[in-house]
C-alpha cells in the first residue's frame, strides 16, 4: 500500500499519494531573482490552486563552468522563505550533506538530484531533518534500484519519501522514458512523480548547455498520468528563451493552465476506475 506524504499547511497543503488527486510541483529551474520567484509562484497558484513551488538556490551540475548557478544557499533560502510566507509549500535541491539542516528550516521538501541519488550521506542527512524527501531517479539507474535509495532515507525513521522519474540515458545527449518504471517504482510503497520537463531534456546537446524537446512535455505527461501516479513535476518559466537555466525544456507559463486541465481530467478518470 502506498504511503501518503503531506507538504505545507492549511489551504496550501498538498497531498502526495498514488491514489489521491494529481499533485503539482512547478516553478523555474533556478532562482533568478526574488521578484521573479514571487511573480512566478503567485501566477502558478492562480492557475493551479494548491501546489508545491520548486526552484534551486544552486545548480551544481551545469554543463559549463560559465553557466549561471543561482544566488547560493543563504540568499536562495531567504527568497524561498518569502514564497512560504504566501502559504505555498516549497521544494529545493540539496547537493551536500551539510546543506540539509539549513535548507530544512526554509522549505517543505528536500530534493535529491538525480545524479546524487545514491549518495548515502546526502540521503541520510536529508532524512534526519524530518522533512519530506523527493528522490529523483538517476538517469543511470533502473527503477527497481530506487527502492534502495528510499531505504537509506527510511533508515533514519523518516518515511516521508517521494520518488521521481525523470528519464533514462539513451545513448549520447538523449533520454527515454520507460513508462513501466512508474509502476515498478510504485511497488516500493511511496508516492511517484513524473518529471515531465527533465524527461524531454537533451543533456549537453547544445555544447555548453543542455537542449530540449518541449513539444513532448504534454504527450509524455498524459501517458504517465494515465498510469495513476501521485503527481507531475514541471519546470515553468514565463519566458523560456530568456531563462538562466533549462529554458530549452521548460513549459511556458501561459501553457500551464490548459496542460494541467487535461492532466487532471485524465487523472480523475483513471483513479475512478482504480479506486
Amino acid at each position: 500500500m502506498s504511503r501518503t506524504v503531506f507538504a505545507g499547511e492549511g489551504l496550501g497543503q498538498v497531498t502526495f499519494a498514488n491514489g489521491a488527486p494529481l499533485a503539482l510541483i512547478a516553478g523555474p529551474c533556478v532562482i533568478e531573482s526574488s521578484d521573479h520567484v514571487l511573480r512566478m509562484a503567485q501566477a502558478i497558484r492562480e492557475m493551479a490552486g494548491a501546489f508545491v513551488f520548486k526552484a534551486s538556490f544552486d545548480k551544481a551540475n551545469r554543463s559549463s563552468v560559465n553557466s549561471y548557478r543561482g544566488p547560493g544557499l543563504k540568499q536562495g533560502l531567504r527568497i524561498l522563505g518569502e514564497v512560504r510566507k504566501l502559504g505555498i509549500p516549497v521544494l529545493t535541491d540539496i547537493h551536500e550533506p551539510g546543506q540539509a539542516a539549513s535548507a530544512a528550516e526554509s522549505v517543505d521538501i528536500l530534493q535529491i538530484p538525480a545524479f546524487l541519488c545514491r549518495q548515502t550521506d546526502l540521503l541520510i542527512e536529508a532524512g534526519k531533518t524530518g522533512r519530506a524527501v523527493n528522490i529523483k531517479k538517476g538517469q543511470f539507474l533502473s527503477p527497481h534500484d530506487l527502492a534502495n535509495a528510499a531505504e537509506k532515507v527510511a533508515s533514519t525513521g523518516n518515511e516521508r519519501i517521494i520518488l521521481t522519474e525523470r528519464g533514462s540515458s539513451f545513448g549520447y545527449n538523449n533520454l527515454v522514458v520507460d513508462m513501466r518504471g512508474l509502476k515498478i517504482m510504485q511497488a516500493a510503497g511511496y508516492p511517484v512523480i513524473f518529471d515531465a520537463t527533465h524527461s524531454v531534456q537533451l543533456p549537453g546537446a547544445a555544447g555548453s548547455a543542455s537542449g530540449g524537446q518541449p513539444e513532448f512535455i504534454e504527450p509524455l505527461a498524459r501517458a504517465a498520468v494515465a498510469i495513476g501516479i501521485a503527481g507531475v513535476f514541471v519546470e515553468v518559466h514565463d519566458a523560456p528563451e530568456r531563462a538562466l537555466s533549462d529554458g530549452a525544456n521548460a513549459l511556458r507559463l501561459e501553457g500551464l493552465a490548459p496542460f494541467l486541465d487535461k492532466l487532471r481530467k485524465i487523472d480523475s478518470l483513471v483513479k475512478t476506475f482504480t479506486a
